[in-house]
């Protein structure tokens, strides 16, 4: 590829000003410490890719158009694709003197082709081009999340798929309420994700959404055609107002909020994770692959993994807050506070990618539930008394009466030390004549667990079909 200029013709400024300036409508370059204030090159050069995809596609457009003639074009294509060659090997390294990646790229596209370098950006603004670029980005991103979420689900349906006959307390305001199936609890977590999933693929509609062409703020009268780079791109549409495309920011406080969401569900899997591996509890053990030990205790298994995703959640939280922040005053068009969006999201993105890793390795490989703990700890407790009361109604006993009789009876058992089952016959049908013998099977918690037959209840059956349903949405 023959230059239009030697590779050493200076580019002075960051558009080519004299001394340094922007343009040559300053007569003065920054001051140096306004100089790296100013700069985002530091972590906006994390858009390279897509600033190249875009660029490619604008320049393209631009030669069907009839902007630049199609050998242009090309050429311009040509000098993208040697900035990403250069990328790849290590040899593209712009420093805070180009301020951003946008003008990184074309600082160096202008020292490859010289003066056919300066028309790339003809009919486009930098506001529309890292809204652009951001929206590819965080395009790819989410579709990375959501292949995270399949296999954070697939593990959990793996575990649960394990544990279909096994019981643990099911709680609630963290006392024992009724006992259910380990997969049942389980597979809450796989519908939370599933919703993560659809939440993530809704806004991804609106990410895939094109403003270049927009220009600055009011389009451009350069005879572009925006639908032709929205196509090449694979976008699904254009933005349809100038002004809203390079200032519309809802989508990344969207996504924000949507991963937010995600890491809830993770925080919440994870306090139960800390609190079952505890002594108190000791439902589950964990794997010497996934916990740590203490500097001085040396009898300690530390569950950092599910403490620490408990732990990152305020930053994602926290992000979400600060973008909401950043954008609530903004008048119209764009404004340089925009930048601050890149390293928000470039961390949410990072760290809900990171704790979805980090749990499915946890569930895959770190830790096991012990059936035996958790069978003993349904049978000691009176978290069958709802099915003393659901006894007496199929008997034809009211529900009030019935709750206010088991009320008593399960004060009585607790004054005196025993549990329910070791309540003899005689004593039941003191309570009401409607007991029989059959009550201390009613009571059993497998029976408890199986009765509850309902659509989307823990009986065995319909876990079973929940587990069939989950894995089929996963496969299609």
């Amino acid at each position: 590829m023959a230059p239009d200029a030697p590779e050493s013709t200076p580019v002075s400024g960051v558009t080519g000003g004299a001394a340094g300036s922007w343009s040559n409508r300053f007569e003065q370059g920054l001051h140096p410490a306004i100089e790296r204030f100013n700069a985002s090159i530091g972590f906006d050069i994390e858009l390279l890719p897509q600033d190249l995809d875009g660029s490619i596609a604008h320049a393209r457009m631009l030669g069907r158009c009839g902007v630049v003639s199609l050998g242009e074009a090309e050429r311009l294509v040509e000098g993208l694709e040697t900035i990403r060659a250069e990328a790849a090997a290590g040899t593209f390294n712009p420093g805070i003197e180009a301020e951003d990646v946008h003008f990184a790229v074309e600082r160096r596209l202008i020292e490859l082709l010289g003066p056919l370098g300066k028309k790339l950006h003809t009919g486009r603004s930098r506001n529309d081009q890292v809204g652009t670029d951001l929206r590819l980005w965080l395009r790819e991103k989410i579709d990375c999340i959501d292949a995270a979420l399949v296999r954070f689900e697939r593990a959990l349906l793996a575990q649960a798929g394990t544990h279909g006959e096994t019981l643990i307390p099911g709680y609630t305001h963290l006392q024992r309420a009724q006992p259910v199936c380990l997969a049942h609890h389980l597979l809450a977590y796989v519908e939370m994700a599933e919703r993560d999933r659809q939440r993530l693929g809704d806004l991804r509609r609106r990410v895939n959404i094109s403003p270049l062409g927009a220009a600055a703020l009011a389009g451009t009268p350069v005879p572009i055609d925006r639908r032709d780079t929205a196509a090449a791109l694979g976008f699904e549409a254009i933005y349809t107002n100038s002004l809203d495309a390079v200032s519309d920011r809802d989508f990344a406080v969207e996504f924000s909020a949507a991963a937010s969401l995600v890491m809830v569900h993770l925080s919440r899997l994870s306090e139960e994770v800390i609190l079952w591996a505890s002594e108190e509890f000791a439902f589950v053990t964990l794997s010497d692959r996934c916990a740590t030990g203490s500097s001085l205790m040396p009898q300690k298994k530390n569950p950092d993994v599910p403490e620490l995703v408990r732990g990152k959640c305020g930053r994602v939280f926290g992000h979400l807050q600060g973008l909401l922040t950043m954008i609530k005053g903004l008048p119209l068009a764009y404004n340089k506070d925009f930048q601050e969006d890149k390293e928000a999201l470039f961390d949410v993105v990072r760290t809900t990618l990171d704790c979805l890793e980090a749990m499915a390795i946890l569930l895959e490989e770190g830790v096991s539930f012990r059936p035996e703990r958790l069978e003993a700890a349904v049978a000691t407790d009176f978290s069958n008394a709802t099915d003393v009361a659901d006894y007496l109604v199929a008997k034809g006993v009211p529900f009030r009466e019935a709750y206010q009789l088991v009320g008593g009876l399960v004060k009585e058992a607790l004054a005196e030390g025993i549990l329910l089952r070791a309540l003899p016959l005689e004593r039941w049908q003191h309570v009401h004549p409607a007991f029989e013998s059959d009550i201390y099977e009613a009571i059993h918690p497998r029976q408890v667990v199986a009765a509850r037959r309902s659509e989307g209840g823990t009986g065995f059956e319909q876990v079973a079909e929940q587990l069939r349903r989950a894995a089929a949405r996963l496969e299609s």
